[in-house]
C-alpha cells in the first residue's frame, strides 16, 4: 500500500530533510477557525498534518491539548463535523498527508466499520490511536489496514528491544517516537538521547521515525530533526490558538496567523537541520 504518507516521506528523503508534522485539534476553538488553520498549515511548512479527535478523557495529553479538546467539544465538535473538515481540506489539497489522532472510545461509539468507511471517503490517510496496544489489533488496526489506512504506532523510551518488534508489527506510514515519558508538552526532549533511540528503532524497521512530545521551539525542532525523519509539533501550536483567543474565549483575527507564524518558524528549524548536516 503506497499512499500520501509513503509518497511524502519518499519525497523528503530525496530532498535530504526531515518532515514537519503538525498537530491541530479539530473544532478548536470552533469549526470554521479550525478548518482555516487546517487549510493554512501546508503553506506554512507542514509536511504531514495530525488532526486531533476531541475526547473528554485524553490521558496521554498535557493541559494544552486537553484544553483544546474541551474547547472543541464545547463548540459542538463531533466525528461527523471532523470528517466534514477533512473533506473541506481535501477539496483544496490532495497531496498533504492527513492523520487522525486520538482515542478509541469516540471511534467505538461511532462504529468501527462506519468510522473507517467515512474516514477513507473523506480523505484521511492514517490513524494514531494512543490507547490501543498491539494486542488489540483486531479491534481497529487490522480493519484499518484492510480499509487502506495506515496505522501508526507509538514507541516510547520504555519500549525495549524485546517489545519493539511487537509494536512494529502491522505499523505502517511511520513510527511515532514519544521522546519523553509522561504527557504531551511536559518537558523538552534530550536531542542526543532521541537520536540514539531513533537509531535503535531503525535497526528494527525501514519505516520513517518521527519524534514528538515536548518539542516546542524552532531550536528544539532543529536539534531533533538532525537525527530523525520527522518532528511532531502539537502542544506549542495548540497553545498558540489559546493565546490568540479573546476574553470571551472566542477566536480573534489573529487565531489563524498565530498558528501559521509559529509553524513557519518551526519549518525553518526543521529545514535548517538538514542544511547544517550537509554543510
Amino acid at each position: 500500500m503506497t499512499g500520501r504518507i509513503d509518497r511524502r516521506f519518499a519525497e523528503l528523503k530525496k530532498e535530504g530533510r526531515a518532515a514537519l508534522v503538525t498537530f491541530t485539534m479539530a473544532g478548536d476553538p470552533d469549526h470554521a477557525t479550525s478548518v482555516a488553520i487546517l487549510k493554512a498549515l501546508p503553506k506554512a511548512g507542514a509536511d504531514v498534518i495530525e488532526l486531533g479527535m476531541p475526547f473528554t478523557d485524553p490521558m496521554a495529553d498535557g493541559p494544552a491539548i486537553q484544553a483544546a479538546g474541551l474547547r472543541a467539544l464545547k463548540a459542538g465538535q463531533n466525528m461527523k463535523i471532523t470528517f466534514a473538515a477533512v473533506r473541506d481540506f481535501r477539496n483544496g489539497d490532495d497531496t498533504t498527508p492527513l492523520v487522525l489522532m486520538g482515542y478509541y472510545n469516540p471511534i467505538y461509539i461511532y462504529g468501527v466499520e462506519r468510522f473507517l468507511g467515512d474516514a477513507k471517503a473523506a480523505g484521511v490517510d492514517g490513524l494514531i490511536v494512543v490507547d490501543l496496544p498491539p494486542e488489540e489489533d483486531s479491534e481497529l488496526c487490522l480493519p484499518a489496514m484492510k480499509a487502506g489506512l495506515n496505522f501508526i504506532r507509538l514507541a516510547t523510551p520504555t519500549t525495549d528491544d524485546k517489545r519493539l518488534p511487537t509494536v512494529l508489527t502491522n505499523t505502517s506510514g511511520f513510527v511515532y517516537y514519544v521522546s519523553i515519558t509522561g504527557i504531551t508538552g511536559a518537558a523538552a526532549p534530550d536531542a542526543e538521547k532521541v537520536t540514539a533511540a531513533v537509531a535503535r528503532i531503525k535497526r528494527h524497521t525501514t519505516l520513517p521515525v518521527c519524534v514528538g512530545f515536548g518539542v516546542r521551539t524552532a531550536a528544539h525542532a532543529r536539534a531533533i530533526a538532525a537525527g530523525a525523519d520527522g518532528v511532531v509539533m502539537g502542544a506549542a501550536l495548540v497553545e498558540a490558538v489559546r493565546q490568540s483567543l479573546g476574553p470571551d474565549a472566542k477566536p480573534s483575527s489573529a487565531s489563524v496567523t498565530a498558528v501559521t507564524d509559529l509553524a513557519r518558524a518551526l519549518a525553518a528549524g526543521v529545514r535548517g537541520a538538514r542544511v547544517a548536516a550537509r554543510a
